[in-house]
């Protein structure tokens, strides 16, 4: 645990943190959030030791370990395995087992092992420094946006070994969804202090916005009755009748806190501008193939035809030609055969992270928005402008000055400023902070033209999508249907491969015994026998538990209702009334009483069963081929 007292930190006028003290305890796993530049990395630097804070200290116990991924690679073996297993605890040499495990979640395949560190692309050498972290004898980790360089897979495995993390955890990451299945807590930064919370990010920024509410009105009051006794000081201070009355309003007036308005927080706020489109479809593939060398085809022969209002999502693992599909579609790219057919009046938008370098680096903000705006309408590029939170002078900051991520909202800025029906966007959420992605996902589901997005956020996946687009292994498939329905009806392959994260050293090694022997096809059978059986078992207690959670919450809002009646009942000194409504409060509340040792009762039942599967399923992810 971690104990952080009355920290302050400055950079020049700029003030990151007033104060601040919060702790972490034993086993609890907390997702910090904030606004980008508003200092989480910086935490994280000072718990290291990186950076000092200006004011506080922060307190560990003696000998306590945190692991922090490294930002510049230092490698010093011959293989990325050896590489990897040199974190391994000091106790645990042998345990090779484990780095093959958390290298392969993290993407790497058989033969990436045996190459050099230095081999590696840059987003490669972070997951191998990712690695020594998961593997290490820590008892905190700090992870500052791990599923950056990692594809969809990945992330849903590193999901599952963070929710499975025995010690702390602190975690920064754009990535809502993936924070919400992992965190057991909620650090927000806001307003240059910190609150922490028990839950996920919707109940934080839920009761942020509740307490917001509640000071900005309780202000609102305050300078009403202060206007109030001013005036009745001001008429009154000369009638020597009313002195004790006056000299009451003066002393209440001194002990009045005074309120001060909240400043106005930024956030992204935009809407796609939009062409009218009067046709059925946007884009119409056939038999696409493409290679960037003769001898390895990257796609093949794909078709699709994508309506003039769909959500297709284009998934998959990195390397395997998400990126290349979507430059295809945007005419970035020529292909090597095959078609791809619009209407004329299909008007397209194309972001893509590399495209920053299109970018007028002499341009300012508002001349680079402006050049996109066919209208040239200055207000609109002002308004567009402040939408992507460069308002006032920052508007008129040169493209040179900028940081990678203020590029990207020039060019998201970019693409608003021109009347489109098809958008075609690739990974845009990577410099976007938790707040600017939801403010993301509500323009794309608000635009009434065709999208075709490359991400590896489920957040958007679960809440966007009717069509996919899947890269799993060297098939390319078309998906109908919304994305929680791919993984219950398909899943991923390497999902089904890896199965769950095993905490410990394989029970039959540990015993000395033999490890059972199956082919990778047998694996494969027995694995899909346990997940159909798994889900046959489970889902049936799942759809249960989430019906009587719902009643326990309709019969909870009618509980609400029926105080509301008691109280307007006993105003209006209706005794008939008072009894009817009190007779339906006890029924109501016995209702809730029995649902909820109803939910006990399916709760253990379902964590029982669970427990079962996954330990089935780490016996046979344990198996090993001879």
């Amino acid at each position: 645990m971690i104990v952080v007292d009355n920290l302050s930190k400055s950079y020049g006028k700029q003030g990151l943190f007033d104060a601040i003290s919060f702790k972490v305890n034993r086993k609890e796993r907390v997702g910090v959030v904030g606004r980008n530049g508003h200092g989480k990395t910086t935490l994280f630097r000072m718990i290291t030791g990186d950076e000092e804070p200006d004011e506080g200290t922060i307190t560990k116990p003696r000998k306590y370990r945190i692991g922090y991924v490294e930002q510049r690679p230092r490698f010093t073996e011959a293989t990325v395995l050896a590489e990897a297993a040199k974190a391994l605890p000091h106790d645990a040499p042998n345990e090779i087992w484990r780095v093959e495990k958390v290298l392969a979640g993290l993407g790497f395949e058989a033969a990436d092992l045996e190459k050099k560190p230095s081999e590696l692309s840059g987003g490669y050498q972070v997951r191998l420094n990712l690695t020594k972290v998961l593997v290490g004898d820590y008892q905190m980790l700090l992870l500052d946006e791990p599923s950056n360089y990692l594809d969809i897979t990945s992330i849903r495995w590193l999901e599952r070994f963070l929710a499975a993390w025995p010690g702390e955890l602190l975690l920064i990451t754009h990535d809502r969804s993936f924070m919400d299945n992992v965190v057991t807590h909620v650090l927000g930064i806001h307003r240059r202090n910190v609150r922490k919370i028990e839950g996920d990010t919707g109940k934080y920024y839920e009761q942020i916005a509740a307490e917001e509410e509640i000071y900005e009105k309780t202000r609102v009051n305050d300078e009403r009755k202060r206007k109030e006794m001013d005036l009745f000081i001001t008429r009154f201070r000369a009638k020597a009748r009313l002195g004790g009355l006056v000299q009451s309003r003066v002393k209440s007036l001194e002990k009045m806190e005074k309120r001060e308005k909240l400043e106005e927080v930024k956030n992204l706020e935009f809407a796609f501008a939009e062409k009218p489109g009067y046709h059925k479809y946007v884009l119409d593939v056939r038999d696409l193939s493409f290679a960037y060398t003769p001898d390895r085809p990257l796609i093949r022969r794909f078709s699709i035809s994508i309506g003039a209002k769909d959500r297709v999502f284009v998934i998959g693992r990195n390397g395997r030609g998400k990126t290349t599909l979507l430059r295809l579609l945007a005419g970035d790219l020529e292909p090597r055969s095959g078609v791809v057919d619009a209407p004329q009046a299909v008007a397209a938008g194309y972001f893509e992270q590399t495209h920053i370098s299109t970018l007028s680096e002499s341009n300012t903000v508002l001349e680079e928005i402006g050049s996109a705006d066919p209208e040239g309408d200055p207000k609109r590029t002002r308004f567009i402008a402040g939408g992507m939170m460069f308002e006032g002078d920052d508007a008129l900051k040169r493209i040179r000055v900028l940081s990678g991520g203020e590029k990207s909202r020039v060019l998201l800025g970019r693409l608003i400023a021109t009347p489109l029906n098809l958008l075609l966007l690739d990974e845009p959420t990577n410099h976007l902070d938790i707040e600017s992605n939801d403010a993301l996902l509500e323009a794309i589901d608000a635009f009434d033209g065709a999208v075709v997005m490359v991400t590896h956020n489920e957040m958007f996946l679960h809440a966007l999508a009717d069509r996919l687009v899947v890269f799993d292994n060297d098939d390319i498939v078309v998906y109908e249907g919304g994305y929680q329905r791919f993984l219950d009806k398909v899943g991923w392959r390497d999902e089904i491969m890896q199965g769950s994260v095993a905490a410990g050293p394989p029970p039959a090694a540990a015993a000395g015994e033999e490890r059972p022997k199956w082919t990778p096809k047998e694996l494969r059978r027995l694995r899909s026998e346990v997940i159909a059986e798994r889900s046959r078992v489970l889902r049936p207690l799942e759809t249960r538990m989430a019906a009587v959670e719902k009643d326990v919450e309709a019969r909870d809002a009618a509980l609400r209702e029926c105080n509301a009646r008691l109280v307007q009942a006993s105003q209006d000194r209706d005794g008939a009334k008072v009894v009817e409504v009190s007779r339906a409060m006890h029924q109501t509340k016995k209702a809730i009483d029995g649902l909820l040792d109803e939910l006990e009762k399916l709760t253990a039942a379902y964590e029982e069963k669970k427990a079962g599967y996954d330990k089935r399923m780490r016996e046979l992810d344990e198996a090993v081929e001879v």
